[in-house]
C-alpha cells in the first residue's frame, strides 16, 4: 500500500492511500453514487467508506459535489476566454479587478495568471451582441484593465477531466 501525503492546505498534510485514491477518481465522475455503490466500488463496508469520504472532505481534498450542466440548453452558446492585461500590477488594481469580475454572473472562471496577461476570464452569454455589451458596460469600465483579447470557443475538445490522482 503506497501512501501520499497531500498539502490540503497550508496548515494541513493528509495521507492518502489506494482506497483514498479510487474514492477520489470514482466521485469526480459519479459524485451521486450511495455511500453502499461507493462502498461496494472501492471494496470497503460502508461505514469504513463513509469515514474515509468525510475524512477527505474535512481536509479540503474533496471540495464540494456540483452538477454538469449544459450551457447552451441554459441558453448560453457563447464561450470565451478573455485575457485581461492591467495598467499595473500592485494590490490596488488587482483588488479592483478581482471585486469587479466576481459581480460579473457571466464571468465562470477567473484565473490570475502568468505571461502576457494578468487575468484568465472564461465568459459565458446568450450572444455575440451580450457579450460584446457586456465588454462595453462592464469589463472595460474597470480602470485598472489596460488591455483585454478575447478568443471564442468554437468545440470544447477535452471537457472536466478528472484531476489523476
Amino acid at each position: 500500500m503506497l501512501h501520499i501525503s497531500c498539502m490540503a492546505d497550508e496548515n494541513t498534510t493528509v495521507q492518502i492511500d489506494d482506497i483514498d485514491r479510487r474514492i477520489l477518481n470514482i466521485l469526480q465522475s459519479e459524485s451521486r453514487l450511495t455511500n453502499i455503490e461507493l462502498s461496494e466500488r472501492v471494496g470497503l463496508s460502508p461505514t469504513p467508506c463513509l469515514r474515509r469520504v468525510r475524512r477527505l472532505e474535512e481536509a479540503g481534498l474533496i471540495r464540494g459535489y456540483r452538477a454538469d450542466v449544459d450551457r447552451r440548453q441554459l441558453g448560453y452558446p457563447i464561450m470565451a476566454f478573455v485575457q485581461v492585461r492591467l495598467n499595473q500590477q500592485v494590490e490596488s488594481a488587482l483588488e479592483m479587478v478581482e471585486a469587479a469580475v466576481r459581480e460579473r454572473p457571466e464571468i465562470i472562471n477567473c484565473f490570475l495568471v502568468t505571461g502576457d496577461s494578468d487575468y484568465m476570464l472564461q465568459v459565458v452569454a446568450k450572444s455575440l451582441d451580450d457579450y460584446a455589451d457586456f465588454m462595453r458596460n462592464h469589463l472595460t469600465q474597470i480602470a485598472a484593465i489596460q488591455n483585454i483579447q478575447t478568443s471564442f470557443v468554437l468545440d470544447n475538445i477535452v471537457r472536466n477531466r478528472p484531476i489523476p490522482v
